[in-house]
């Protein structure tokens, strides 16, 4: 793992409350920037911390569809673009490159929301040729992230789907999700929700410098038993497993998830697609630098010799004895504390009313 120059303007820092300790360029970017030094003396102070600022985006369509094998769901909708929580390991940062900003800080602090989401979504669910599957929301960046307490998008797209009867699941790291129990618990009385709440260590230190602006991982298993309590079923993802990081927490995630309701649970390992690889050194450089090579070296043995490994069937779980390791262990925890596993979860989609759609000659009842 390289060291960083302590008087390189442009080495990574640690910055509090933020997960990327730089803010390197995209590979789109045609010109990079350099910080220089103009000879000023500098005392030795706190880096300063990144506000967040939000763009109004308005979406042309909000169902985002897939058709990858190893992703259990066929339809997604992200509120926004960049996530807030600031989680270093995120595989979707990669994706503000193409917005022509970096998937270092820019991802965590240059964010939009998509204020038509709920508009959008009636229009596209009153299709005549829509075809009712489950939709996920936070597939890519959290939709409970801290800016949807001003915005409230989110809670848009779940009135939406409340009032249509529409199966959901979610997966989040946010507290902020116990707002709505009162569109979701009538939704799991029809079988129509499954929530995830993700949850891959247990060290809270850990977890303020790995995802810094997620709830804390107790609070999280807290959200498992307040939405037991409301008869929302809900699971845990243990996400991502990054070794001789948090591979350690997962069998104690699940005990702890389990005895408090969950009742389903799933995994993935760490990806690191595309810029992530450097920004995710950085963080090893930063804060574990002690153990930064045998991490990278551990990633490479579930990669085939490399950093990532992005083909299907394998992108998910990795390759190898390290990797089938962690497959067993996984499995065995979740038999023995009765956990299903989560490609085994199945929604009622038999409910489903479509909105009526918008008539130019209005309607007669």
């Amino acid at each position: 793992m390289a060291r960083h120059d302590p008087d390189d303007l442009n080495r990574p820092i640690r910055i509090k409350g933020r997960g990327a300790g730089s803010n390197r360029e995209g590979r789109f970017e045609a010109l990079s920037k350099t910080l220089e030094d103009d000879g000023w003396y500098r005392e030795e102070e706190a880096a300063t911390r990144p506000p967040t600022r939000v763009s109004i985006e308005r979406a042309r369509s909000i169902i985002s569809h897939n058709d990858s094998p190893d992703i259990p769901f066929t339809q997604s909708i992200n509120p926004y673009r960049g996530c807030e929580h600031g989680c270093n390991y995120c595989y979707a940062r990669p994706t503000h490159a193409y917005l022509n900003l970096s998937p270092g800080l820019d991802f965590e602090t240059q964010l939009y929301a998509k204020t038509n989401a709920a508009e959008r979504l009636r229009a596209e669910l009153a299709k005549a040729g829509y075809v009712c599957e489950p939709i996920t929301l936070g597939a890519n960046t959290d939709a409970y992230q801290p800016i949807e307490r001003e915005y409230g998008i989110t809670r848009e797209i779940v009135e939406v789907l409340h009032d249509c009867r529409h199966p959901l699941t979610i997966v989040t790291k946010n507290a902020l999700v116990e707002r709505d129990l009162d569109l979701l618990a009538p939704m799991a009385r029809e079988n129509l929700v499954q929530v995830f709440v993700s949850i891959g260590i247990l060290d809270n230190r850990l977890a303020s410098t790995l995802e810094p602006r997620a709830t804390a991982p107790h609070r999280r298993m807290q959200i498992v038993a307040n939405l037991h309590a409301a008869g929302v079923p809900c699971g845990v993802l243990v996400a991502p497993i990054i070794p001789a990081v948090t591979d350690m927490h997962m069998e104690h995630v699940l005990e702890q998830a389990a005895a408090l309701g969950a009742n389903i649970a799933g995994y993935t390992v760490l990806r690191l697609p595309l810029e992530l690889k450097d920004l995710f050194r950085e963080w090893l450089d930063l804060h574990v630098p002690d153990r930064a090579e045998h991490v990278m070296s551990l990633i490479r043995q579930m990669r085939g010799g490399r950093d990532n490994d992005a083909r299907f069937g394998s992108r998910m779980r990795g390759e190898g004895p390290y990797a089938d390791l962690i497959r067993q262990r996984f499995a065995l925890a979740c038999r023995k504390h009765g956990l299903k596993r989560s490609r085994e979860l199945s929604l009622n989609r038999s409910k489903f009313v479509a909105p009526r759609r918008d008539s130019a000659q209005g309607d007669l009842f």
